[in-house]
Parts: structure tokens; sequence; C-alpha cells
């Protein structure tokens, strides 16, 4: 039996598989010139963990299974040699205090520990075995670019950093939701109010006579506008009281923050823009990602680069989106009371003002506070568009 056997005599006792099947792999191992440990993997159907724990006995050390969620400090391998470790099949996975934790596949090689108190500053290392396949995933992930590029293993930290972006450009989407819900709320007070300025016209013209067509039109005037005022209050209450929307911009520059870890010194294109997003927006160049010619580099990297730049030009897009429908919102707003204001006033100024002019008053007072509140839509998203406030650094 030979050396890679023995580390894997283990599974025939503990009941992983039968004596022959493990012939069998050996034997097809041999034959093909590969590891024992990726034909057991791949054809023989034997888990990770029961080589691992078959590794732990052999060796007489604990195991570690490799785990893109741990995040490896970059001074534990910035400037160590694809090649050793390679050859020594070992990578400095993690800090526990002053002991550097070592991965390797043969943790009793005194090559291997020489070359790593050599090459790792620590106090005490602590070695634990790993799957040989383990060691090159470490490798290829942190070892494919140069350390100042790398968020922890790097797509893992660009899909956290693309899942962030979901997550804020979802909550924008619900912000234009609501916007399109309370315009759409504005749209039956439009109607509801045109109705009730339509029942007091031809009220006013038969000489005050009410007839059972004029109450019809008046109250169902009332009660879409009583309808559109309510859903059109509980959008106002929660998105004029939000905080967030304060520093809107400010978060979507929080969320395309990583994008500086992606471009080279000259790439932010400069801009004559005062406004905050345009200026985000410029500094994600056409060329969104550095590709470096590095053998070692994994193309779907270089994808992924890619996907989470795009991510964040749709972020950025998710941020003009909501701010031009609070302004649509406002001028909506304003719209509707200009014209409401003008209908009461035409009203009083063709039918005459009188004792019994209470509802265009009513029009005109209630033109008046939507163009007002129209305001208070439009102006915080318009100072946000062009740059002026609090969202432009000093």
């Amino acid at each position: 039996m030979t050396t890679e056997s023995n580390k894997f005599a283990s599974l025939v006792p503990d009941g992983v598989l039968t004596e022959e099947r493990f012939l069998t792999a050996q034997e097809t191992a041999a034959a093909r010139g590969v590891e024992l440990e990726r034909v057991l993997l791949k054809e023989f159907g034997v888990s990770r963990c029961a080589l691992l724990n078959s590794l732990s006995k052999h060796f007489g050390c604990p195991f570690i299974q490799y785990d893109e969620r741990t995040p490896v400090p970059s001074h534990l391998f910035d400037g160590l040699e694809p090649g050793v470790l390679r050859a020594g099949r070992w990578f400095p996975v993690t800090m526990l205090g002053d002991t550097a934790i070592i991965a390797a596949a043969d943790p009793q090689d005194e090559a291997m520990r020489n070359a790593v108190m050599t090459l790792v500053s620590a106090a005490r290392y602590e070695f634990r075995v790993a799957l040989a396949e383990d060691i090159r995933w470490y490798l290829q992930d942190y070892l494919h670019a140069p350390a100042k590029l790398l968020i922890g293993i790097e797509r893992t930290g660009l899909a956290n950093w693309r899942s962030i972006m979901a997550l804020w450009r979802t909550r924008l989407a619900c912000h234009r939701t609501d916007h399109a819900r309370a315009r759409t709320a504005l749209k039956l007070v439009r109607w509801g109010l045109a109705m009730v300025a339509l029942s007091n016209a031809l009220l006013r013209i038969n000489a005050n006579i009410l007839k059972p067509h004029h109450v019809a039109i008046l109250l169902a005037g009332i009660g879409m506008a009583a309808v559109g005022l309510y859903d059109y209050l509980k959008i106002r209450r929660v998105r004029m009281s939000a905080p967030w929307r304060h520093a809107m911009v400010d978060i979507t520059a929080e969320t395309i923050r990583f994008t500086e870890r992606y471009h080279l010194e000259q790439a932010p294109a400069e801009t004559h823009e005062k406004r905050k997003l345009a200026r985000l927006a410029a500094s994600i160049t056409d060329y969104c990602t550095i590709l470096r010619p590095v053998p070692a580099s994994k193309e779907r990297t270089h994808l992924a680069r890619e996907r989470t730049m795009l991510a964040a030009q749709r972020t950025i897009a998710a941020s003009h989106r909501t701010l031009y429908a609070r302004a649509r919102t406002g001028l909506s707003l304003m719209q509707t009371g200009i014209a409401f204001m003008s209908l009461g006033f035409a009203m009083m100024q063709i039918l005459g003002a009188g004792p019994d002019s209470f509802l265009d008053y009513l029009l005109v007072a209630a033109g008046f506070l939507m163009t007002v509140d129209g305001m208070l839509w439009y102006l915080p998203a318009r100072k946000v568009k062009y740059g002026i406030g609090r969202f432009i650094p000093e």
C-alpha cells in the first residue's frame, strides 16, 4: 500500500468503503496518474468530511476544510511565492491570537514546516491537515491578483457587495412604488374634486335647484376624493418622516465605495457637473475593471468584477430614478393644485361670488394646499439633483 493510500486506509474500517472498492479506487488512480483523493471524491462518492476524518486520524492533528466565508488576513499571504506554496502544498489560513493556523496536505513534512517558519511571521504555529484540492482552492482564490485588490476571498466579497447594492436598489424601488401609489391617489383626488366642482356648477346654473343627479355627482366626487386623500396621506406620513430619504445620495455613495479598489488612479473621469450623483457615475469608467494578465487568475473572477461594477452603475441609476419619482410626485401635486385654484377662481368670476360660493373657496383652498405640499416634495429632490445643500462635501 502506497503512502497516499495509507492516508485514507481508515475509510475501510470506518465502513465508508468496502475493501474491494478501496482497492479499485487505488488501481484507478494509479492507472490514470491522478491523486487517490480526487478519485475518491469524484468517482466513488466519498464525502469530504470522511476524507478529512481519515486524514486527521492518519496525521494525528485536527483538520481544516475550505470555506469561502473564512476571511484570510492579507498580511499572511502577501508576498508569498505561489510556487513555494504549491510545492509544499500549504497555505496560511488565519490567525488565532498570536498563533498562525496553517492548512497543509502533509502536516508532518519537515521541509514544509521549515518553509512556514521562515516565510510566515508568528509567535506560534498550528498545522492542520487539509485536502490537496482545498489547498489549490486557497492558492487560486488568494494569490491570483495583488493583495491590495482583494476583499476577503474576492468573489465572495464581490457577491456580498452585489447583495448590499441589490438590497439598497430594492428599497429605492419600494420608494418609487410608493410615489407611484401617491400619484395614483392624487388622480382619485383630482377626479373627486372635479366632480364636486361639476356638481356645484350645475347646481348654480340651475338657480340653486337641487336635483338627484347633482347629489349623486357630489357624493361620488366626495367619496373618490376621500379615498384618494386617505391613501395619499398614508404614503405621505411614511415617506415624509423617513429619515433615510435625506441621506439617499450618501447611502448610494457608501454602497459603491468598494469600486475604488478596482480602478487605476487615473481611471475616474472628470465631470463639470455639480451633482454628486453625476460625480459618482463619472467615477465608474467605461472599462469597468482592471484585468491583469496573471496566469493563475480565473475568468469568473474577472466576470464577477464586471457584474459588480455594472451593479454599481445600476445602483446609481436607481438613485436617479428615485429622485425623479419624488420630483414627479411634487410636480403632479403642484399641477393639480394650480389647476383647482384656477378652476375655483374661474367659477367665482363666471358664476359670481356669493354665499353659495363655498365650494369655490374650498377648491381654491384645496389647490393652494396641494401646491404647497407639491413644493415640499419637489424642492428637496431638486436640491439633491443640482448639488445644493448637505449632499455636496466641502
